[in-house]
């Protein structure tokens, strides 16, 4: 679709319906900026858009009418599909694109699509790492926060784009098409949004929907939907895998990561060499390894970056050692999956800070992986009576219940000796507490440095 001189409703101004905006304005389009939020004026936006020529901000209830004069929507990935507004929308067959198709069809250059429930952010974050360690141009983007459609226009040929999808972004691609595309995992996430795992699971698989046998998709063989998974997909397939040995992909070999293929054998590193910890961080590395391995980056090179690599913040992020207790950030843990691998990922006994937004996912799993390493349980949030009930139901009896983040960091620190970690993992959302995880994680760390 030709945007030059179409009128273009972008709904939702939060940061990548704002940077949707900029890059419609730079395509000469009219653009409707939309949000239900009637607290927010022009002057918003003053220093990112051109709020005085082919500009309109529209707050409060979305009138028909003018719905009828759009030829295309942009809806934030925030916004449900379902949302009466956008089936309004759906009924006269206006297009409805994410933020995410909106770059795509304007990007030049190679283009990497990583997602999964959980290590996302982490693989992003590496692969990009290792992307800069080769290549001159590299854009990472996506749902780690840095919006697509800021870079999309800027990119040439010789570009490399590492974009990081959620369920939510991937909702609404039509054309979208990574040269590589990866699926970490896929466990219950997002049912809130999605009902169904059968829903959640399409979503993902979205991802290489539109690729061809030329293409390459990189997927977890010790998940189960995804090894199903492979057999339906029209790319080739590159296996991971952190239980056994496979004829040709990356696998766990003792204490190092394999890379083999039909011709040999080749040993990337040894995961004690790496900075961050767990198995599911072994599993991350050796996507990223798998990615970089297909793009055509020297084995050297990619093991360089790979043993450089120091995480990413609110991962299992060490905070700071006080009085012999080990503090660690972990709010990127937002659904139960994510919460059960920091908590294997510990290797002392941990008090375990809980609790949040409720995104209609059962504890059960979580509270079964706590085998003796969570000595106590400190929940806060929306959920935390469905928490503590749970964890009941499944004999594990130390819960604290507290009010807020403050306070769970002070009932940490009372419960914790030396020798013991506080894990701020809390298996749910952010939302309804705190603006999101990033600032639920600072917040955290803030708490934990007031008593340097």
């Amino acid at each position: 679709m030709q945007l030059k001189d179409k009128k273009v409703m972008v709904y939702g101004a939060a940061k990548s319906g704002i940077s949707a905006a900029g890059m419609l304005q730079k395509l000469g389009a009219y653009v409707i900026l939309f949000d239900c939020n009637t607290n927010i004026t022009k002057n918003n936006f003053k220093d990112k858009l051109d709020i005085d020529n082919r500009f309109l901000l529209v707050t409060g209830i979305l009138q028909e009418e003018l719905i009828n004069t759009i030829d295309l929507l942009i809806i934030s990935p925030g916004v449900a599909l379902d949302h009466p507004d956008i089936l309004k929308i759906k009924e006269k067959n206006i297009p409805i694109w994410g933020e995410i198709e909106l770059a795509y069809r304007y990007t030049k250059g190679k283009i990497i699509g990583i997602t999964g429930t959980n290590g996302k952010t982490t693989t992003t974050t590496l692969v990009g790492e290792i992307m800069k360690a080769y290549f001159n141009e590299v854009n990472v983007v996506g749902n780690i926060g840095n919006s697509y459609s800021d870079h999309a226009l800027n990119t040439s040929e010789d570009a490399v784009t590492v974009i990081e999808l959620s369920s939510f972004q991937l909702e609404t691609i039509y054309e979208f098409k990574p040269d590589i595309s990866t699926i970490l995992n896929i466990t219950p996430d997002h049912l809130n949004r999605h009902y169904t795992m059968d829903n959640y699971i399409a979503m993902k698989e979205k991802i290489a929907m539109n690729q061809t046998s030329s293409e390459l998709c990189i997927l977890n063989y010790e998940d189960e939907i995804l090894r199903a998974m492979a057999d339906r997909l029209k790319t080739k397939v590159l296996f991971f895998s952190s239980a056994r040995k496979l004829a040709e992909g990356l696998y766990l070999e003792g204490d190092n990561i394999v890379y083999s293929n039909k011709l040999k054998k080749q040993i990337i590193c040894n995961v004690n060499e790496l900075q961050i910890l767990g198995n599911h961080n072994y599993e991350n590395v050796m996507d990223a390894v798998g990615i970089a391995i297909a793009i055509g980056i020297p084995l050297e090179i990619i093991t360089k970056a790979v043993l450089s690599f120091q995480g990413v913040e609110h991962r299992i992020e060490y905070v700071e050692k006080i009085g012999g207790v080990t503090y660690y950030n972990d709010s990127k843990g937002t659904n139960p999956d994510a919460s059960i691998r920091a908590i294997q990922a510990m290797r002392c006994p941990t008090i375990l800070i809980g609790g949040g937004y409720d995104k209609k996912i059962p504890f059960d799993d979580l509270i079964e992986a706590f085998n003796d390493k969570v000595k106590c349980l400190v929940l806060l949030g929306q959920t935390r009576e469905q928490f503590a009930e749970t964890a009941k139901r499944h004999g594990f009896t130390d819960i604290v219940m507290v009010e807020d983040l403050k306070e769970a960091v002070k009932v940490s620190t009372e419960k914790a000796v030396s020798g013991d970690a506080v894990l701020l993992s809390p298996a749910c959302a952010s939302w309804g507490m705190f603006e999101n995880y990033e600032q639920r994680g600072r917040l955290f760390k803030e708490y934990v440095r007031e008593m340097l």
